[in-house]
């Protein structure tokens, strides 16, 4: 394959050469004919792409997440358990099948990691930068661009950016209310000139009570932005920080929906409830602890029927400071650089009340927390030289991220009273389990030639990367020391796009991606034991995927539309199998347990059918399977037999429909969401039925400064599962690993500006 890839790149490079340069492409037209296009459909581009503007984000509840907006788009899987999907524990994203460590995510260029609850690399993209300062979201349900600063793109990428500031003085003000308790403000003052410096500044807080239970998720977020014009030159900068914090919601698994109920949750504020649930526990033994209360017996009530069923209390605290600086300027009349540096701190945890420890103070429970700091700096740029109908383009990103992680154990005040609050972080731990240090340096480059043959556009290039990890224990445990690297210098990218007609054009091409090993102690090769890692560190082959893909795109100011087929080959899909035979005690170790082939169709068209009405409709077909079974390493036992199955949280069919309006005063919409069923478990024993979702919004726009917006979510109260996998994927049965949807919400928004 690389052989033939090296000739192709050498035949693209000539072949301008040999065939005269045709005129420009003619630019196309938008959907509305005035330079206001919403959902773009990657004309022009060698790869399956489509970008949301700032007008889809407006339209949904302020503070919602920018992935549930594009969760409309082909072969897009967005799910979470409340209505904004801000929710960490639950938001999940999945395309093409892959899941969310397996995809890039960028913001304004700068890489967030995987967005996972426990990220080592990055952050999410709620806590870089409030909804309402988003100018668009990009999704390449492919590898994405060779440029993405990312490692872990083996599926799709998802970049995100801010708008930028207006020329003149001006502000805006919303305030939203709504169902539990939903309060959110947001206030952005802009100042600026044409030709000068201009910039803003925003403030937004929101708060909700949960939907089910006790607690609240709640957010402070402040960003800033400035744009200085240096000659041709432009430099801006980037600056935020936000202080997340949130209850938990109990995961729950179809047998305990069926026991106690939808709406089941957590035992916060009872904390004696709690303490009852973790006395029966110990005297059954389910919790590995101490008897502590033989007269509290060994029978649950409530139907509860295990001290896992329910927790006292559980949250997610977060606060980021994130700041960036760019440049961008011509060299020359040919010649383009771009350089952006930034800087990442983060300092987390995730808190769970445990029966498992108990408190010295007496109380059989005790806080156990994850937590993190994080420390990034990094820099990435690119430099392209036009001759011609070849646009040639190299750039390279390096990163180098200090990564603490640690577990701690904190007590509560005794058996009677918590005497702490799960929002605030705690101090005095009496127990640490093990407390690590990560050291991850990441360079990665890339080389592409564009070449514009006016009817014909090529695409060919290539990445590569080196990614070495450290750990250096500071409280040494199970989990191993030790550095282990991952490496290729040629993962290569080739696409065209024929123009057919002003309207219409073909696309296809070819991504090879590999994915770098995470640094943490609760996921990748450092989550094993010492003699686990040391088996495994020299053999272990990073995950990698091939991708094909071929499409059509039409397009007119009436209908604006996408068909596309593809193929992912994934080889070296890493999961934890135990070592050697059960009865030696070994840790589990990561192990290459085969590939995994998806192959799909992918469609999607937007209709404008005059008088103000717009109709939007989408549908994908995923057909993903693992290719082998899982067998033992050490004793080839069979472990799973899953050749053939189709991949864990990966629905068939997904159809997505939206009619909207917006004439005149006023606007509004009203979509549809329907995802076929998803199994959880590797053998496909248990799934979560299909589900059709939807929701609604609807404005009045009293002048062109002052509008109300109502918005309403799971429009006609339909009871699903939301995330599935919130503690993971077994090999077969039931599970606890399961969140369910919001109700309907109903909200209410003012915007105000100047």
């Amino acid at each position: 394959m690389r052989r033939f890839t090296a000739k192709l790149f050498l035949s693209a490079a000539f072949l301008p050469l040999i065939v005269p340069s045709a005129h420009a492409q003619a630019p196309a037209e938008d959907a509305n004919g005035d330079g206001t296009e919403i959902l773009v459909f990657g004309r022009g581009e060698t790869r399956q792409v489509q970008e949301i503007g700032s007008k889809d984000f407006i339209s949904l509840t302020p503070g919602t997440n920018p992935l549930k907006a594009i969760e409309k788009l082909p072969s897009v899987n967005f799910q979470s358990a409340d209505p904004f999907g801000n929710y960490e524990w639950s938001q999940r994203v999945s395309i093409r099948s892959f899941n969310q460590n397996q995809l890039g995510f960028t913001f304004d260029g700068i890489p967030l990691g995987d967005m996972s609850y426990g990220n080592h690399n990055g952050l999410h993209i709620t806590r870089a930068i409030s909804s309402e300062n988003i100018g668009s979201v990009r999704v390449s349900q492919g590898a994405g661009s060779l440029g993405t600063q990312s490692t872990g793109n083996l599926g799709g990428t998802v970049e995100t950016f801010s708008m930028d500031p207006a020329d003149t003085l001006g502000g805006q003000g919303n305030l939203t209310y709504g169902s539990d308790e939903t309060w959110r403000g947001f206030a952005r003052l802009n100042m600026g000139s044409a030709d000068g410096i201009r910039g803003y500044v925003s403030y937004a807080y929101g708060s909700t009570d949960k939907w089910k239970g006790a607690g609240t998720q709640d957010q402070h977020m402040v960003n800033a932005k400035v744009v200085v014009p240096v000659g041709d030159a432009k430099i801006d900068g980037w600056l935020s920080y936000s202080d997340r914090r949130e209850n938990d919601y109990q995961d729950m698994s179809m047998d305990m929906i069926d026991r106690l109920g939808w709406k089941w949750d957590n035992t916060f504020p009872d904390y004696a409830r709690a303490v009852r649930y973790a006395d029966i526990g110990n005297n059954r033994g389910e919790t590995g602890g101490p008897v502590s209360n033989p007269a509290a017996g060994t029978v649950y009530p409530d139907n509860v029927t295990s001290v896992w069923d329910a927790y006292y209390d559980a949250a997610g605290l977060r606060k980021d400071w994130l700041g960036a600086v760019g440049i961008a300027t011509p060299l020359g009349e040919q010649a383009n650089l771009k350089l952006r540096t930034y800087y990442h701190n983060n300092k987390g945890m995730g808190l769970w009340a445990t029966p498992s420890v108990p408190s010295p103070t007496g109380s059989p429970l005790s806080i156990r927390t994850t937590e993190y700091e994080m420390d990034r700096v990094g820099v990435f740029g690119s430099v392209d030289f036009t001759v011609g109908a070849q646009t040639l383009e190299a750039g390279a990103w390096y990163e180098n991220n200090k990564f603490d992680q640690a577990r701690r154990f904190y007590a509560f005040a005794s058996r009677a009273e918590p005497g702490v609050s799960f929002r605030d972080y705690p101090k005095n731990p009496f127990f640490t389990q093990w407390a690590f240090d990560f050291t991850t340096d990441t360079f990665q480059y890339y080389v592409r030639d564009k070449i514009d043959l006016g009817m014909v556009t090529l695409n060919v290039g290539w990445k590569g990367f080196k990614v070495t990890n450290e750990a250096e224990a500071v409280v040494s445990s199970s989990f191993p020391e030790g550095k282990i690297k991952a490496e290729d210098w040629l993962q290569p990218h080739a696409g065209f796009a024929v123009e057919l007609s002003r309207e219409a054009e073909i696309f296809g091409g070819f991504t090879q991606v590999t994915k770098a090993f995470a640094s943490a102690t609760t996921s990748g090769p450092f989550s094993t034991s010492q003699a686990g890692f040391d088996q495994i560190r020299d053999d272990l082959k990073p995950e990698a995927s091939d991708t094909y893909e071929l499409g059509l795109r039409y397009h007119t100011p009436v209908f604006n539309g996408t068909l596309g087929a593809y193929l992912v080959n994934f080889r070296n899909r890493l999961l934890a199998v135990q070592v050697g035979s059960p009865i030696l005690g070994l840790a589990s170790a990561l192990q290459n347990v085969g590939k995994v082939r998806a192959v799909g169709i992918e469609a999607a068209g937007d209709l404008r059918l005059g008088g103000g009405f717009g109709l939007f409709a989408s549908y994908s077909y995923t057909d993903a399977s693992y290719r082998n079974d899982v067998f033992n390493s050490s004793d080839g036992k069979l472990v799973a037999a899953i050749k053939g199955k189709t991949v864990v949280d990966s629905p068939k069919h997904m159809l997505r429909g939206e009619l909207n309006y917006d004439q005149g005063p006023i606007f509004g919409r009203i979509g549809a969401n329907y995802m076929s069923k998803r199994y959880y478990s590797y053998t496909n024993d248990v799934s979560v039925d299909g589900r059709v979702i939807v929701d609604a919004s609807v404005g009045y726009r009293f002048t062109d400064k002052i509008e109300l917006q109502v918005n309403a979510t799971n429009l006609f109260d339909k009871k699903y599962i939301g995330t599935i996998g919130s503690g993971g994927f077994g090999n077969s049965g039931d599970a606890q690993t399961l969140l369910i949807g919001a109700p309907q919400q109903v909200f209410a928004t003012i915007k105000v500006g100047f």
